[in-house]
């Protein structure tokens, strides 16, 4: 009997269960099978404050410090410079970025960037799958579905506590499989039902989700399935992403360093500061008096005057 189960133990999730149990997830957090990893949301009293990317990781439970240091640390990171200067306030967990507009556009900008796109989903296969893939382990559970649900609580909280509620009643080991799923699914909806925190009460839909597939007996999490009323098949999922930009050349980011920036680009900046009414020289170099109107102008349109022109400068001055 041991040898059974620790050979039914050791039959991996496979590539294409993994994906689905993600997109499962993913659905939940963002809409998106794929995710979306420039979104930003702040909901009035969140315990996490501002949550960001494909699986919406927290200010408050400082992942977030983690995924920008971890962003930031890729040579190619697109957006790097824009958020090098928020690393000190994200690590002491600065609630007041919770309304940092400047900040918020700069981490939906940084969505785009295929860095952050590659960066996120190793983060997040890092913090969240594989911790999720060892409790369900763990706890005797070896189908994608059971997975799944544990790969939810991961994400979005309180796994431990609701699997001690649930084996109360019996493990896995003792009830089965399951039964034991069902039950966890059905003690954590009444948990979030009944939660002392509101907005949990509006997540109960997760655990809706989780009894539909149930029902339709969707263990190994066999395709095509509907979750909240998107359809997940195995083309979509294993499809590669095309993570490249849709524009012909990436914008730089236009800033004051040795030796001077210089090109078109600098000229066209030039050219809408003056637009703009911020006078001075269009000679296409990138020096202190092109810092400077980029500072004065960024005051004046309440952006971060940090005297560097990217998405939202441009945007501001009307460049594309």
């Amino acid at each position: 009997m041991a040898s059974r189960a620790t050979a039914r133990l050791a039959v991996p999730i496979t590539e294409l269960q993994k994906k689905t149990a993600q997109a499962i997830v993913n659905i939940f957090e963002t809409s998106h099978i794929r995710g979306d990893y420039g979104m930003v949301t702040l909901l009035a009293g969140d315990s996490g404050h501002l949550t960001y990317g494909r699986s919406q990781t927290t200010l408050a439970g400082g992942n977030l410090f983690l995924l920008i240091r971890a962003y930031c640390q890729v040579p190619e990171a697109h957006f790097a410079d824009a958020l090098q200067p928020y690393l000190e306030r994200l690590s002491a967990r600065d609630l007041t970025l919770d309304v940092d507009s400047s900040f918020r556009r700069t981490l939906q900008d940084a969505g785009t960037d295929p860095v952050m796109q590659e960066t996120q989903d190793t983060f997040f296969d890092r913090v969240y799958w594989a911790p999720a893939l060892q409790y369900a382990r763990n706890s005797g559970l070896v189908t994608g579905l059971g997975t799944s649900v544990v790969y939810d609580s991961c994400v979005h909280g309180s796994w431990a506590l609701v699997r001690d509620k649930v084996n109360m009643s019996g493990t896995a080991a003792q009830i089965g499989e399951q039964k034991w799923v069902a039950n966890y699914v059905a003690i954590r909806r009444n948990w979030l039902a009944t939660h002392s925190n509101a907005l949990l009460h509006r997540c109960l839909y997760r655990m809706d989700s989780f009894q539909q597939l149930i029902q339709e007996q969707k263990w190994q999490l066999e395709l095509p399935l509907i979750v909240r009323g998107i359809q997940i098949t195995a083309e979509v999922l294993m499809t590669p992403a095309v993570r490249v930009s849709a524009e012909a050349e990436a914008h730089r980011l236009l800033k004051l360093e040795t030796p001077y920036m210089i090109g078109e680009d600098v000229v066209a900046l030039q050219t809408a500061l003056a637009a703009k009414g911020f006078d001075g020289k269009a000679d296409g170099i990138y020096g202190p008096l092109t810092e400077a109107r980029v500072r004065q102008f960024q005051i004046q349109a309440g952006l971060k005057a940090d005297g560097m022109a990217g998405p939202a400068t441009r945007a501001a001055l009307g460049l594309s």
